[in-house]
């Protein structure tokens, strides 16, 4: 064996524990307890912060105590709800030093992947970071219900944060802070004993089964190879650190322990500096000497930037392929930086393998010599990589020879929490020696050092990496590939297995195969080829009225064909891929194909799976496309330029003009700053539902040389979309419908839809609260695994509403179903069944949305009421309930005519109006959806079927518990108005009406007949309405620094709000946000409200005051300035505003459950 290759046999020092890391930073601290730790440099918004070591030592002293005082101890896990900040930093510190185990639980990551890290590390106790919260929201139902019902919590902090001062606050419980009497002991940590396999960490890697694995750290590897690098690499108390990893991600402890163990310090950036550009103006004004990354996080960096940072002296990097071409801009930046690339894995912790790049100031040309990646280099000290025969493992390869690398250390990681059988496969004894000779050797060097208590002796193990490898004549390692399908995109470590197990559970998949391709550029896609179970594909086709078009193989040529023949079934598979990984594990590319090629063995053939690249695709047709781009005119060649800016990828030369935006990758947000982008560019006003309207780039730049050219941009001639779509939807209404009415009966069943949402809430509590008639209700809940965890969300959203009673749940239970599939997504016995038990149905459910498309919003609105009619027309006859909305009325016509009646007198909009009017016109996909949904129930009414079409408007908050949708216009107004310090002057009346009142309407008109038959609108109404500039005014009524200032001056502040701060979906942003064309597009005209009749509803008001309830609600009811008062508590107690900053009416009290309210999360609508 070569002199150059690693010893399988050496000594690498089993039992050299260097002490735990939380003794280390106390050393830290005791040396130099003024010295900076921590700094949170500033942001847009907030100074920056400085922590001393005395102020994060104690802090973490005192959250430690907390726990040990609560009886966590060794091996207990504590489970950090997680913001990258300071808090971060004292909850790892202070979970260490009580002797547990942290673990973190990062909002970005979907709830039911949150709740499988619960599942799987069982914490007993819970710290949640105040700001965490404050981003994110509370924890999700899901996730909160398994804390409540499954966990066996010793301890729990609400809400901590650090203050500007280094107090720390753990949030209050029965009115006295949580950390009140640990503080006292914040001079020193517990008297906790750790040893070197004690497990400090637990990270999650994904499992193969989509399940996550929990990796146990240990103690031995936080600290063992800290002096080396710190010898090595000239690593001081004088360095400053970045702390720039994911915060769920292990390489996050390497960011914090580093610089505490050395005594350095550690510079915390704001979420808004880690982006393009910005980064690289981070780095060159805080002048850290070194950082942790990842090469994506490297791209970040680097992309864009012009902004040098001379201070940074070395750069490690570790979780993914770093490429010299990534190399060569960073030195470029960072001349003095030394490049180090770090190999190593969670199941290493810090032992890893390195290779230095020496700074571009001593050696400019270095990079010439290596190939496009960067090797993984050698083992740091006492660390091996070895590179094994995959024919004969007991035989070390020789240079240039691939096999299989498994690193060899002291410091690697426990293992799988239990998994004992992964354990096994991937930890594994080292064969090439003997281990009894280091037990023996341990033996006779012992000093019965205390911490032995918590030591297994020396383990002479060996982590089988599953990477593929070859020694080069230096005796670096290079990797070459991967022995399975575990990948790393974005340093990020995910299992193609896990993806294919949840693809394959799509109704549309019958087969799928998940890889990973580089484009030209190196840079890693994850693909994912599916083949469509036929007759599922087919029942999809036939819901969106689509023909299908000829199988054309699987050849390079025919993939364009397949990507857009298969758009809907790609969005349909995303979403569903969405709500169940996490976002770096969602392929972005989706190819559908006939069938999967196979190679003569029967297996998968991998190279023969096409690959749109795009450059490949734009190559293909680069004649067509360069002819295509020589026909366009300027203002087409111009708005191409635009949407290529901001949909990453796009070659604006490729795009055609009857290419929609969103088809390209446009989304509603993006849609947003394309408009502020056509105004700063073209001088002109383009309205969201414009851009809707004509999404296609023609139509788009059509608009706006008509509005440059002076004329008013206007809908497309003859009818639009959605009554082109009514006028065949008629067709396939049945016949006939069976007429029901409630009668006398004292027993009722009800099928409600849309009850996870905030009027859904409200409809169960008016339902299940009556006296008579007895009701049992059949909820209909989307996204559960089954009935029974269905019940356990629906119960978890009413007790956040603060309407449960568990006297109700004899006459409660769940059918889990889809509004947007077929049937309402019920299985055929389920549907059966509610057409034999059901009596009454009220179809509550819908999308929501600001700005989708009619034709993206038709299953699940339209169709899905088409079904709810059905339902009602099989087994018993059923009486029919429809929530619409006053957005039916959104258009001039309805307008004028209001206004018109107004001022002769002659009264409102009636109930009983046809709705023509709204044939064209209607703005908002949502809009049009009601609209299209009542012109079918009008003509379902005249063929049999009975029941009531109900009209709110919005829906406000209850008046007496405050409780409101954060999502519903009218409170992200008040929220909007708060961040801009200021309202604009709108004189229009709004009808909003309190839920209680919208849901005692929708009840009656279930239960009750208005004369003739047939289907009847009820219109709710505001008795009496409030002024828009009254409504706002209620914010500086109790406090709230809100001057009113003109329409135009509010819509400026706003516009220069936006342009000054991100607006991506993923980041932080204004409350006006989705609405923001809206909101600047004439808002008062936008807002205006036709005045409504509502005899109706009156009518069924006192039919069901007779009937049933005994009390006459038939007078309405108004937003009170009190209720919105109520509305304000709320939203301050569950942190969706700040509280008063001035002298005002102090807000009224409310009789919400606060804590069931944040642990059910956001208000969805209806």
């Amino acid at each position: 064996m070569s002199s150059q290759l690693p010893d399988p046999t050496a000594d690498l020092d089993w039992s050299g524990f260097a002490g735990p890391i939380h003794e280390r930073f106390r050393a830290s601290a005791e040396a130099h307890p003024d010295s900076t730790c921590v700094v949170e440099t500033k942001t847009s918004t907030t100074p920056e912060r400085v922590f001393t070591y005395r102020q994060i030592y104690e802090a973490s002293n005192t959250l430690a105590h907390y726990l040990h005082d609560a009886g966590v101890t060794n091996g207990d896990v504590v489970m950090i709800w997680a913001h990258r900040s300071v808090d971060l930093v004292v909850c790892i510190m202070g979970t260490l030093a009580s002797g547990a185990t942290m673990t973190v639980l990062d909002p970005a990551y979907p709830p039911a992947r949150q709740q499988v890290y619960l599942e799987v590390s069982q914490p007993r106790a819970l710290v949640r970071i105040g700001r965490a919260t404050d981003e994110n929201g509370p924890l999700a139902p899901l996730v909160q219900s398994y804390i409540d019902e499954s966990l066996q919590l010793k301890a729990e902090v609400p809400e901590l944060r650090l203050r500007d001062d280094g107090f720390l606050l753990g949030g209050e419980v029965d009115g006295k802070d949580v950390l009140e009497s640990a503080r006292q002991k914040a001079s020193s940590p517990p008297d906790v004993l750790v040893g070197p396999d004690s497990n400090p960490t637990l990270s999650f890697t994904s499992g193969s089964e989509g399940r996550p694995k929990g990796v146990l750290g240990r103690h031995y590897s936080l600290t063992r190879y800290y002096d080396w690098m710190a010898e090595r690499f000239n690593l001081s108390s004088e360095s400053r650190f970045t702390m720039l990893s994911g915060i769920a991600h292990d390489p996050i402890q390497r960011d914090i322990f580093t610089p505490l163990f050395l005594g350095g310090q550690l510079l915390c950036p704001a979420k808004e500096d880690i982006q393009h550009e910005k980064l690289a103006e981070w780095m060159s004004e805080h002048k850290p000497t070194v950082s942790h990354l990842t090469p994506a996080m490297g791209q970040i960096l680097v992309g864009g930037a012009s902004a040098e940072f001379p201070s940074l002296q070395n750069v490690f990097f570790v979780g993914d392929v770093l490429t010299t071409r990534d190399c060569r801009v960073l030195r470029r930046l960072a001349v003095n930086a030394n490049i180090i690339n770090m190999y190593g894995t969670t199941e290493t912790q810090r032992a890893v393998s390195y290779y230095e790049i020496p700074n571009a100031a001593e050696n400019p040309d270095y990079l010439n010599q290596l190939k496009d990646t960067v090797p993984a280099g050698k083992g740091m000290q006492n660390v091996q990589l070895l590179v094994v025969s995959r024919e004969d493992r007991t035989r070390m390869c020789k240079v240039g020879e691939v096999g299989e690398i498994y690193c060899r250390a002291a410091g690697l990681a426990e293992g799988y929490l239990g998994d004992e059988q992964k354990n096994a496969e991937k930890f594994i004894d080292n064969w090439f020696v003997d281990n009894q000779k280091w037990v023996e050797l341990d033996a006779k060097n012992s000093k019965d050092e205390p911490w032995r208590k918590y030591y297994k002796g020396p383990r002479d193990r060996l982590y089988r990496t599953g990477d593929l490898g070859r020694y080069l004549e230096t005796g670096d390692v290079e990797c070459t590939g991967r022995a399975d399908d575990q990948v790393k995109i974005r340093g990020f470590r995910i299992e193609l297995n896990d993806i294919d197990s949840n693809l394959s559970q799509h109704q549309l998949i019958r087969d799928c195969k998940t890889l990973v391709r580089r484009d030209r550029n190196e840079e890693p896609t994850l693909v994912s080829y599916i083949v469509p179970e036929a007759k599922e594909w087919q029942k999809w086709l036939t819901s969106f009225n689509y023909e299908d078009v000829e199988d054309e193989g699987v050849e390079m040529g025919t993939v364009r064909v397949y990507l857009k023949k298969y758009r809907r079934m790609q969005t349909a598979v995303l979403e569903h891929l969405k709500s169940r990984l996490p976002v770096y594990a969602v392929p972005t590319i989706y190819i559908v194909l006939n069938k999967l090629p196979l190679n003569p063995n029967g297996k998968v053939d991998k190279p023969n799976l096409p690959f749109p690249d795009v450059s490949e695709r734009t190559e293909e047709a680069s004649e067509e496309d360069l002819q295509n781009w020589e026909s366009l005119t300027e203002t087409e060649r111009a708005v191409a330029q635009k949407w290529a800016d901001l949909v990453r990828g796009l070659n604006p030369k490729t795009i055609r003009q009857d290419q929609s935006f969103f088809d390209l990758g446009g989304h509603s947000l993006l849609a947003q700053q394309l408009l502020l982008m056509t105004r700063k560019e073209f001088g002109v006003d383009i309205s969201i539902n414009m851009l809707y309207e004509y999404p296609t780039l023609n139509g788009f730049s059509g608009q706006i040389e008509k509005v440059k050219g002076g004329a008013s941009v206007d809908v497309e001639e003859g009818d639009p979309e959605y009554a082109k779509s009514y006028d065949e939807l008629v067709e396939i209404l049945a016949d006939k419908y069976q007429s029901a009415d409630v009668g006398e009966a004292e027993n009722l069943t009800v099928f409600l839809t849309g009850a996870t949402g905030f009027l859904g809430a409200y409809l169960i509590n008016e339902i299940l609260g009556r006296a008579k008639p007895n009701i049992k209700l059949i909820a209909h809940v989307r996204g559960a695994k089954n009935p029974a965890a269905a019940l356990e969300r629906l119960q978890r959203s009413l007790r956040g509403n603060g309407v449960w009673k568990d006297e109700w749940s004899s006459r409660l239970s769940c059918v889990v179903g889809d509004l947007s599939q077929p049937q309402l997504g019920i299985d055929i016995l389920t549907w059966k069944r509610l057409s034999k038990e059901v009596d009454v149905v009220i179809h509550n459910g819908a999308s929501v949305h600001w700005v989708k498309r009619y034709h993206e919003m038709m299953p699940p609105n339209v169709l899905s009421t088409i079904d709810a009619m059905r339902l009602c027309n099989e087994g018993r006859p059923k009486r029919f309930a429809f929530v619409s909305s006053t957005a039916v009325l959104d258009s001039d016509h309805y307008i004028k005519l209001s206004e018109d009646l107004t001022r002769t007198g002659q009264g409102s909009i009636t109930e009983e109006d046809d709705m023509m009017g709204s044939r064209t016109g209607l703005g908002t996909g949502y809009g049009q959806t009601k609209w299209v949904s009542e012109q079918l129930i009008r003509v379902a009414g005249q063929r049999g079927l009975r029941g009531t079409i109900i009209r709110p408007g919005y829906i406000l908050g209850d008046a007496e518990t405050g409780v409101c949708n954060v999502d519903d216009f009218m409170i992200r107004m008040l929220k909007g108005c708060l961040q801009l310090q200021s309202r604009p002057r709108i004189i229009n009346t709004v009808n909003a009406v309190p839920v209680k009142h919208v849901a005692r309407v929708v009840v009656a008109g279930a239960l009750n007949s208005i004369a003739g038959g047939g289907m009847h609108v009820a219109q709710v109404t505001a008795h009496p309405r409030l002024r828009m500039n009254e409504y706002l005014s209620i914010l500086e009524y109790y406090g709230y620094k809100t001057p009113e200032v003109s329409y135009d001056a509010w819509k400026d502040d706003l516009e220069r709000f936006v342009s000054a701060g991100p607006i991506e979906k993923d980041q932080e942003q204004h409350a006006l946000m989705p609405l923001f064309h809206f909101c600047m597009n004439d808002l008062p005209a936008n807002t205006r409200a036709p005045e409504l009749d509502d005899r109706n509803a009156v009518a069924l008001l006192k039919a069901d005051a007779d009937r049933f309830t005994g009390v006459d609600e038939s007078m309405g009811y108004g937003v009170s300035r009190e209720d919105v008062g109520r509305y304000l508590r709320y939203l301050n107690e569950t942190k969706y505003i700040s509280a008063p900053s001035e002298r005002g009416r102090p807000l009224p009290d409310i009789k919400a459950d606060i804590a069931s309210a944040k642990a059910a999360g956001g208000r969805g609508g209806a």
